[in-house]
């Protein structure tokens, strides 16, 4: 299927045209060939298909889409799809003037890229290339079929390219992060003594779906225990529970953690978790835009180090947004290995920040609390922010 319904106006793309086209200067790119799921759903205005939406195998191949966008000829862009995705079109048309809904695996898609490249006079273009998510098989018939073509990795640019939020993905990131607290805060009232992490997993997941999220995961310690695993351990009276999880609204993610108990905290719980608190905002009050991403960190690391509980807690903070770790990104290999590149650059308005404090305390266990906040030009707004102290278990009884 190779539609093209007429010239593509500019008003009809789902992104930030000029900010692309100077990213793709900046960084040396003509077209950008994009295939990872996170960047064609970015590049498609959040169009993201169903059918592979939890899986990529088929057949002996896999789902491969991709955008071709060619910097500063919105009318050259291309869709490339399975054949499945000719009816997403007819409901709702996609923005690219090409679309070529007619695969079944890696090699009949970078077929069709290569032909549409040479189509609009780009075979010995600078591609843009995502190196992590471009296979084996498709690369190899790509560099061969377009010899005098320099293919360049595009991850750095196309990160810049997510790293500023518009209001509609704030809002998305808003409404997943809000839909994930409801439903650990639902799931550890609803918990009680003898259920087990097994059960406790199990009925978050049913939280998140039934209130419209994806559930992704759930990362769950009771007790003196670090182990975050899913297991038969239960729930008694007196221990702590920490429940982390990730999902997702419309591919945008939510990713807190809040805190349990069975019971009610005693006067040490309820220093810990303070201890934890003061980490946590003294790197919000060092998110603001025009900020250095680094001074924030290093601010909240000092509150850290002079702190009683410092030899068992760890500070973190990471962009996120269509995925759990992305630009800006601010710490260097920990854990997630990447370069804390942003770390000397300004805090933009409308950066997306996860900010997390890790307590690994020796008797008590796992003490933690993670927040999603946005930069603005004062400071910043926090998505999800309730049920950040110890929050009972059986409350719903």
């Amino acid at each position: 299927m190779n539609i093209a319904p007429g010239k593509t106006e500019v008003s009809s793309i789902p992104f930030d045209q000029a900010r692309v086209d100077r990213l793709m200067e900046e960084a040396g790119i003509d077209v950008l060939f994009a295939t990872s799921k996170h960047n064609t759903q970015y590049l498609l205005g959040g169009y993201k298909f169903i059918f592979f939406a939890a899986m990529d195998a088929i057949g002996h191949s896999r789902y491969l889409p991709i955008v071709l966008y060619e910097k500063g000829g919105p009318e050259h862009a291309a869709y490339i799809g399975n054949k499945m995705e000719g009816g997403e079109h007819q409901n709702h048309p996609f923005w690219t003037r090409t679309l070529h809904a007619a695969c079944w695996g890696t090699l009949d898609a970078a077929n069709l890229a290569v032909e549409h490249l040479r189509q609009i006079g780009k075979s010995a273009a600078r591609i843009g290339i995502e190196p992590g998510f471009l296979p084996s098989d498709a690369y190899a018939l790509v560099r061969k079929a377009l010899p005098d073509a320099k293919l360049i990795d595009a991850t750095g640019m196309l990160e810049s390219m997510r790293a500023i939020k518009t209001e509609a993905e704030l809002e998305q990131l808003r409404i997943a992060s809000e839909l994930i607290t409801d439903s650990m805060l639902a799931t550890i009232a609803w918990a009680r003594e003898g259920t087990t992490k097994t059960d406790i997993i199990e009925r978050l997941r049913r939280e998140e779906t039934n209130r419209g999220a994806h559930f992704e995961y759930c990362l769950l310690t009771l007790g003196s225990s670090h182990n975050r695993a899913s297991s038969s351990q239960a729930w008694k009276k007196g221990e702590v529970l920490s429940i982390d999880s990730g999902g997702n609204y419309h591919g945008y993610i939510g990713d807190l953690c809040r805190m349990g108990v069975l019971g009610e905290p005693d006067a040490e719980l309820e220093d810990l978790l303070a201890e934890v608190e003061a980490v946590q905002q003294a790197a919000f009050s060092k998110v603001k835009a025009g900020i250095l991403g680094g001074d924030m960190i290093a601010h909240a690391e000092s509150v850290l180090k002079a702190s009683k509980v410092s030899a068992y807690t760890d500070f973190f903070a990471h962009g996120m947004g269509l995925i759990t770790h992305e630009a800006p990104f601010l710490m260097t290999n920990h854990p997630v290995a990447y370069e804390g590149t942003y770390a000397a650059k300004p805090l933009e308005k409308n950066m997306v920040l996860s900010v997390e404090t890790t307590m690994l305390h020796p008797t008590r266990g796992f003490i933690k609390l993670e927040d999603t906040v946005a930069v603005t030009d004062s400071g910043y707004v926090m998505f999800g922010d309730r049920g950040r102290g110890w929050n009972r278990g059986g409350a719903a009884a």
